[in-house]
């Protein structure tokens, strides 16, 4: 049993008419929740997915303007941004939702490690050029979903794409996860003073589409590496988009930042290997941080100065 609100729950008694946020990955399973539940709150929402037919139908009956985006491919994530920043006056939440899970070893089509590339580099670019929209749209926020499986493994700056050792589904994924939380510690820090804050959120176990890699191999290896932390549990997701949401506009959390969120509340850090809840050290090091930008920079092929 889910021990905490559902999406719907998080957002009633909010008015959001007037603000604009744009999410990823509403195509299916938690994004198609949020921008369905934030839209329904009176906000503007734009989601972005590859698959816009798929969108279309998943958001039949809401009120969610729709354009590309596919994170496998830097010059669509610069359209997207494009897209966004001509349709948007204002642009109060980015919430980076899209990903996917322990698939088959693959590369994006600017040869990054797939999973990488996908959940982290995309994002990156993404964000990083939506930032000047963020800032004048200030109190902003912006939200990265992580996972639990950022435990799994700390980002390897040395080797992000694998080019050395053998591929591992789930350590890919980690790692891509972790670069999910360390980006929001390093864009809180940067962007803290204009007003715009970000988080990363753990959803929880949901069984949606982010699992459609999973044969039953390796859905019983996910279960066995996180043995020692505690049973795997799943949730709705109703339940499973609450985290998410509330980090997109709760004011509960008006004017915090750099924070793993999980189970609609701030989380703690994770007390040792047998801990079925928290977030590692690693994923929170704000010199691991710095670096991961630096690399993310060198890698998308441009700076930002902010």
């Amino acid at each position: 049993m889910t021990a905490h609100r559902s999406a719907e729950e998080v957002v009633a008694g909010l008015d959001l008419r007037g603000k604009t946020i744009a999410v990823t990955g509403v195509s299916s399973g938690l994004g198609v929740e949020s921008a369905r539940v934030l839209a329904k709150a009176g906000a503007r929402v734009i989601g972005a997915a590859r698959d816009l037919d798929k969108a279309r139908a998943a958001l039949e009956g809401s009120d969610v303007e729709l354009v590309p985006l596919d994170l496998t491919s830097l010059a669509s994530v610069r359209a997207c941004a494009a897209a966004i920043d001509e349709r948007a006056p204002r642009l109060d939440v980015l919430l980076n939702n899209a990903g996917i899970m322990a698939c088959p070893r693959g590369a994006t089509k600017d040869g990054f490690e797939l999973q990488f590339g996908t959940n982290h580099l995309g994002h990156f670019l993404l964000t990083c050029l939506l930032v000047p929209k963020l800032v004048a749209s200030a109190p902003a926020r912006i939200v990265n979903l992580s996972s639990r499986g950022h435990l799994l493994s700390a980002v390897d700056l040395d080797d992000p794409n694998f080019a050395r050792g053998d591929y591992d589904a789930w350590r890919a994924y980690g790692r891509s996860k972790s670069a999910n939380v360390l980006f929001a510690v390093e864009l809180d820090r940067r962007l803290r003073a204009r007003g715009v804050r970000a988080n990363a959120v753990h959803p929880g176990g949901i069984m949606t589409e982010l699992g459609r890699h999973l044969t039953p191999e390796a859905i019983a290896e996910m279960r066995a590496r996180f043995a020692a932390r505690g049973p795997v549990t799943f949730k709705d997701v109703p339940h499973g988009a609450a985290t998410q949401v509330w980090a997109a506009v709760s004011p509960e959390l008006e004017g915090v930042g750099g924070r793993y969120l999980e189970d609609v509340r701030i989380s703690e850090p994770a007390r040792d290997e047998s801990s079925s809840s928290g977030y590692a050290a690693h994923a929170v090091d704000p010199e691991i941080a710095k670096s991961l930008w630096t690399l993310s920079e060198k890698l998308v092929g441009q700076t930002f100065a902010f």
